[in-house]
């Protein structure tokens, strides 16, 4: 057979419709739906657990933090049950896209390389997966921060 007559398109096709046929179609509508309503109540916890330290006083500030900090620890230790991926398979980025991800994405590498040890593994290797998203993070932060300063000089007074 000779080389030369070998279309490269009719490939790309033949393989195409090989890889849609194999590939199982995805039920958009239903991982949408999972993936709002899961999402939503990570955020109506999240509102109850803000609500409950209004009534008891604590100011706008420390009720956020407060929020972030059991909303983490929560998801932390779900991870480590092995049931915050379980939910994350089920509701996509309802669960990954709030703060509860983040704390997933950081302890997941971390309970996976444990055996390696401590220092090389548990703390070399978790921060693989969320570290760019935190270099990208601080870097925007500091552009934005910096282009702020610079259109808005006349609201700064030097002391």
């Amino acid at each position: 057979m000779n080389m030369n007559s070998i279309n490269p398109m009719e490939s790309k096709e033949k393989y195409q419709e090989y890889v849609n046929k194999k590939s199982p179609n995805s039920p958009i509508f239903k991982n949408c739906f999972n993936a709002f309503w899961v999402g939503g109540l990570i955020c109506t916890i999240g509102q109850i657990i803000f609500n409950i330290c209004q009534v008891r006083g604590l100011d706008v500030s420390t009720s956020g933090t407060i929020v972030s900090i059991i909303l983490i620890g929560l998801s932390a230790f779900l991870t480590g049950l092995n049931i915050f991926n379980k939910i994350g398979k089920f509701a996509g980025a309802g669960s990954l896209v709030p703060i509860t991800g983040f704390a997933n994405s950081i302890v997941s590498p971390a309970i996976e390389y444990k055996s390696e040890g401590y220092i090389m593994g548990v703390g070399g290797k978790m921060f693989t997966v969320s570290g760019p998203v935190l270099v990208f993070g601080i870097s925007t932060s500091i552009i934005v921060g910096l282009i702020y300063l610079i259109f808005n000089t006349q609201n700064i007074t030097l002391v």
